[in-house]
């Protein structure tokens, strides 16, 4: 085992990391590029755990045995340069976790979008088929942090293509895999097949007895195992085009469901959740669980009684006939897609903030069908304007949330949705999308 390990970042994934490493014998330090908060810093000094923040002691770090990176540091950062001159071992907190977690079973979720819902259903599946299961990762408590204060005999992990560039031994029982847009490809020398690569991680290390749940219907991840992928894993599709012989399908409005030699069948009108993209987040859930073990029944209990999540198609309040949603974790024009997608009502579409370099064409048709008008919220909206004036029949400007609330209220008629979903980063407004959509939520319920 590596003595010196230096964890880069402290924040949750860093912090739990820490506490891990230090509870599994490691010498540990923390060191922050920034300001460690005040909620991580009372840990790590409740903890005994030493920290170093405002930059990283290069000269200390290149001499660790192994380095802890979290998810937001970028390769090309001076930090991540010396240590890769270093010739370092470099490892993500998922694998930290992976390799402490003893004999607990591990469903593990990723894709550009869904993977927070479909994570959280899962989760809600399993515990109501009475499994002992912890919901970590990107959502809520970081893998390692469970491991080290409160170990599970189950982890349903919500995890990024970040959390998998640094991975060396992590595999999961069940692996599942959404879909693949384009996101986040500056941390990816601006090359698809990079980021592609990056989340077929997740079955890197499979061996024959876990699964991998996968969307078939999606043209990136079935042209990826065509050419790519060997079958080293029990591969288990999921689809809304065409039947398979194992894992999921919907056909005539049914979810039909085959693991091994059972068969499950449950109305889509049944599911919680709405929508064609969650149609696929449901029956990845619902494969995931079945796999592991938690009886049909379970699992259509769980699928009609779960609820949304906060920012996530989320809704708010209804008045004077309008229904409000916020959908602000909605940060890419996928997610933007997927929620119109789903809309039933003549819809007042409040979105905008820092462009990721989205193409708007994409959503054009769906804008020209279900859209009356758009409330561009950010300080630069210039980019939405050009690509959808003429797909709209009126667009506005706000500089606050109360402000695109407002103009929204004015410009909504009964029975029609206003709905927050940015397609964008929050940063030039709001402190991150949570503040953005706790933001929206106050101005509609202060009508």
């Amino acid at each position: 085992m590596a003595n010196k390990l230096i964890i880069l970042g402290a924040s949750e994934s860093g912090v739990g990391a820490a506490i891990l490493a230090q509870r599994s014998g490691y010498d540990v330090l923390v060191s922050d590029n920034g300001t460690i908060t005040e909620p991580y810093m009372k840990e790590l000094h409740a903890h005994g755990i030493a920290y170093e923040q405002g930059g990283h002691s290069l000269d200390m770090v290149v001499k660790a045995d192994a380095i802890v990176k979290s998810p937001g540091i970028p390769e090309k950062t001076a930090v991540m340069q010396a240590i890769r001159k270093a010739g370092l071992p470099v490892m993500s907190e998922i694998e930290l976790a992976y390799q402490h977690k003893g004999d607990a079973r591990v469903v593990a979720i990723t894709g550009t979008n869904g993977k927070t819902t479909t994570t959280a259903l899962t989760h809600h599946v399993f515990v109501t088929g009475g499994a002992d299961a912890a919901l970590v990762g990107n959502i809520g408590y970081s893998f390692a942090r469970q491991v080290a204060l409160d170990p599970k005999p189950y982890y349903i992990v919500e995890v990024s293509s970040f959390q998998l560039d640094d991975i060396a031994h992590f595999r999961a029982d069940v692996a599942v895999l959404l879909n693949i847009t384009e996101d986040h490809l500056d941390r990816y020398n601006y090359r698809m097949e990079e980021y592609i690569a990056s989340k077929f991680n997740i079955v890197r290390n499979a061996t024959r007895s876990d699964a991998f749940v996968y969307n078939m219907d999606d043209p990136i991840i079935n042209q990826y195992i065509a050419q790519n992928f060997i079958s080293k894993t029990n591969l288990l599709p999921i689809s809304m085009k065409q039947e398979v012989r194992q894992g999921a399908y919907i056909k005539d409005e049914e979810m039909l469901m085959k693991i091994k030699e059972e068969e499950f069948k449950m109305s889509i009108h049944d599911f919680a959740l709405k929508g064609k993209h969650n149609s696929y987040n449901t029956m990845a859930a619902g494969v995931a669980a079945s796999v592991l073990d938690i009886r049909n029944d379970k699992i259509r209990e769980a699928v009609q009684t779960f609820s949304s999540l906060p920012h996530r198609m989320q809704p708010v309040a209804t008045v004077k006939g309008v229904e409000y949603i916020n959908d602000s974790k909605s940060t890419n024009i996928n997610s933007l897609w997927f929620a119109l997608e789903s809309m039933t009502k003549p819809v007042v579409l409040i979105m905008g903030g820092v462009d990721k370099g989205n193409d708007y064409t994409l959503i054009e048709e769906l804008v020209q069908d279900r859209v009356k008008a758009i409330v561009c919220l950010g300080t630069d909206n210039a980019r939405i304007h050009e690509a959808l004036k003429d797909k709209v029949p009126a667009m506005y400007d706000a500089q606050s949330a109360e402000e695109a609330v407002k103009m929204a209220y004015n410009i909504s008629a009964k029975d029609d949705v206003v709905l927050l979903s940015p397609a964008c980063a929050s940063f030039d407004l709001f402190r991150n999308y949570e503040d953005r959509g706790n933001q929206f939520i106050n101005a509609v319920r202060s009508l």
